[in-house]
């Protein structure tokens, strides 16, 4: 990262003057010049100096004292106010045009002595340079009587540097210099979000030269520069004669809960070489993006007129739902919401879109269905106008029901309810499946199982599961919840007599006290049933109390198709029996920080009954024996997956019998938040080798009648 340098400036003899920046343009001098300018630049702490300024004969008066071995005593004043400059070539040397010196507070054999302070106040360890333009002598006692220079100054304490203050001398000079000086300065955004952006701010640059300064590209330097980012430069490419402006606007994005510092960097053609200003911002762990679970509640019933006309939704039509202020969701800041959304009774095979109120519909799909079926689908969908969702019908006649089970911060303005949950993925892991292990669950009756998840029992508020029913010998519904209170009314996976049909859950917790096996506290769950079928359960993430290092945080976004085989996107046709395709995220969607993308996935009309199953590429992790998708030949059928992506962005999908189109729409990503993140992980190192939330055990109990 380039280091940008800053100039200490011209001595004046004249009237007095503010030894700020003036806000208009100020009078250039006639040459020869008596000029010191100051930039602070970066410096940071006001010692010796506190703010930029230029002395010269227009606005200050300066005084200049020579004395012997070439030294120069400098003294720019107004008001009782001054700046001191104390300067002379090292040791036993005398000032040679053209050459630059390092510099400190005393000169020996190869330093120049350099000393600058303002109003009593200075620093004890300095060090810094000097560049010689131009030097000429009294014929008759030999002392300097003309020079120019540039400099630049950093005061140096226990921490370090403290910055550089940088600046051009001229005393008698006829030589002309460039400079221009960023305000305001230092720029301070005081208190912001970790990983949120702020609103931007403005640093007007202004040539206080006597002669042009031509400006280049703008860029973040200093000790975290990743927290700060430039928006926007009217100052690259750019010559400004003296007196006139440019601006570039800057913002921060605090990637940790503590004071951050950086500098606005804009490369010029002066002495200098770049212009530099200081930036701040104190870092603090807010909600937005965090997850807060609900115990499920309907917020739309067509078949009732609950939340919507008491009628099936139409052939290209749409019901605009309100969600927030309902259910346990607030009025105001969520983003996004989890719900589960059931399709029954159809006439037609089709496909529901849910998306934002008040947008264009998006080419993608939330749930596909043929005729007359049964079932559901976790969709997770951004708030739009109003804070409602659009659900739109593409074909035929159909009722649909919502439920609602979480919702995301949009945010920091839900931090009154406490600190949201952080999604954390883990490696596919079975917690029981009733062929194996227990035998079919009877109708009416529910099965409660618990996770031990060691030290971080505590930390876990949900689970985010793959639930299953196979083989019911009716249709019906399965209903997970966190076994506190009764069954809840809503459903978490609905299905038609003799199928296999999967959804995935997001299932609050309790914690389990009594039959848990080794692990007091765990956290457990149920499933209930209205029939008698066989079930598997598939945990695939968990989530947190916003606490457990490296969680992951949600950005929502409206419904984007990044892979349709039937027209190549993304994957190059049908996957045929026993196929792999590799799907990358586009860079659109992703950042270095997506370790996520929540999406839905759709098997389009396979040959035969089939399972797909999607897992993280470029990791060397074997395909996990868990499915995310159980489709029956013929059919057009989705489920929502947390597709877990690798290193490159990418995901596989494996196809286990026939041939079929797979299509895949992303609704957010999940990121690591800087707050909670771990050296390692930050630093890149692939989460597969790190994931924090591991299962150390599991369990089931007996049949319990609901």
């Amino acid at each position: 990262m380039r280091r940008i340098r800053s100039l200490l400036s011209a001595l004046v003899v004249g009237t007095c003057a503010t030894a700020a920046l003036p806000g208009v343009a100020l009078a250039v001098p006639a040459a020869p010049y008596t000029v010191l300018t100051v930039d602070v630049g970066d410096h940071t702490g006001g010692y010796p100096l506190s703010q930029s300024g230029v002395y010269d004969t227009t606005n200050a008066t300066v005084s200049v004292t020579p004395s012997g071995q070439d030294r120069l005593a400098v003294r720019a004043s107004q008001s009782g106010s001054y700046v001191d400059l104390s300067i002379g070539p090292p040791t036993g040397q005398t000032w040679q045009e053209g050459q630059s010196y390092p510099a400190a507070r005393f000169a020996d054999a190869t330093t120049a002595s350099l000393d600058l302070n303002s109003d009593h106040r200075g620093c004890g360890h300095s060090s810094g340079s000097v560049t010689v333009r131009e030097v000429g002598r009294n014929a008759e006692n030999g002392l300097v009587d003309r020079f120019a220079a540039s400099y630049e100054y950093s005061c140096v304490d226990a921490a370090g540097s403290r910055g550089v203050i940088s600046g051009e001398l001229r005393w008698n000079s006829g030589l002309d210099y460039g400079v221009a000086h960023g305000t305001p300065n230092p720029v301070g955004f005081g208190y912001q979000e970790l990983a949120v952006r702020s609103a931007a701010k403005t640093v007007t640059f202004r040539s206080v030269g006597t002669k042009p300064i031509t400006f280049g590209a703008a860029s973040i330097g200093g000790p975290t520069p990743a927290a700060f980012s430039v928006l926007s430069s009217q100052c690259t490419g750019r010559t400004l004669a003296p007196g006139e402006t440019c601006t570039v606007s800057v913002a921060t994005q605090p990637t940790k809960a503590e004071l951050q510092t950086g500098s606005l960097l804009l490369a010029d053609d002066s002495s200098s070489g770049t212009r530099r200003v200081q930036l701040s911002v104190e870092g603090f762990r807010g909600v937005t993006g965090t997850y807060y679970p609900l115990s499920p509640k309907r917020l739309m019933d067509t078949r009732s007129g609950l939340g919507a006309p008491k009628a099936k939704i139409g052939t290209g039509r749409k019901v605009d739902l309100q969600v927030a202020g309902r259910g346990g969701v607030p009025s105001n800041g969520v983003g996004s919401v989890v719900l589960n959304v059931t399709v029954t009774n159809p006439t037609a095979s089709s496909f529901l879109t849910l998306y934002p109120a008040g947008v264009s519909r998006p080419t993608a799909s939330s749930i596909n269905f043929p005729r007359n079926w049964l079932g559901s689908n976790n969709v997770t969908v951004k708030l739009g106008s109003g804070g409602k969702v659009s659900v739109y019908n593409h074909a035929g006649y159909t009722d649909v029901v919502v439920d609602v089970v979480g919702f995301y911060a949009a945010n920091n303005s839900l931090s009154g309810r406490g600190m949201g949950g952080q999604y954390h993925w883990v490696k596919p892991f079975r917690l029981f499946d009733t062929r194996t292990d227990g035998g079919v669950l009877p109708a009416g009756y529910y099965i409660r199982s618990w996770v031990n998840f060691g030290q971080y029992n505590s930390n876990i508020r949900a689970l985010v599961l793959n639930i299953t029913a196979v083989s019911p010998r009716k249709a019906g519904f399965l209903s997970a919840w966190s076994t506190v209170g009764d069954v809840p009314t809503s459903s978490t996976v609905n299905y038609a007599a003799g199928k296999v049909v999967p959804n995935l859950a997001f299932v609050e917790t309790s914690p389990c006290y009594e039959g848990c096996g080794s692990g007091y506290g765990v956290p457990q769950f149920g499933v209930y049933t209205s029939q008698t079928t066989h079930m598997v359960v598939d945990l695939v993430g968990v989530i947190d109390d916003g606490t457990v290092p490296d969680g992951l945080r949600f950005t929502p976004m409206s419904p984007t198709r990044i892979a349709d085989s039937r027209s190549a996107q993304g994957i190059p046709g049908a996957l045929g029996p026993n196929a792999t395709r590799t799907v990358t995220a586009p860079p659109s969607i992703v950042t270095d920080a997506t370790e996520v993308l929540a999406m839905n996935v759709t098997a389009v009309s396979p040959t035969n009954n089939t399972v797909l199953t999607v897992w993280p590429a470029d990791y060397d992790m074997p395909r996990p024996s868990t499915s995310n998708l159980n489709p029956v030949a013929g059919q057009t059928v989705s489920n929502a997956v947390m597709g877990v992506i690798g290193p490159q962005d990418g995901f596989h999908v494996h196809n286990h019998s026939g041939t079929t189109h797979v299509v895949a729409d992303v609704v957010g990503t999940f990121w690591l938040y800087p707050g909670t993140a771990t050296p390692t992980r930050t630093a890149g190192v692939a989460a597969a080798d790190t994931d924090r939330v591991r299962v150390l055990g599991s369990g089931v109990g007996a049949p319990v009648r609901g």
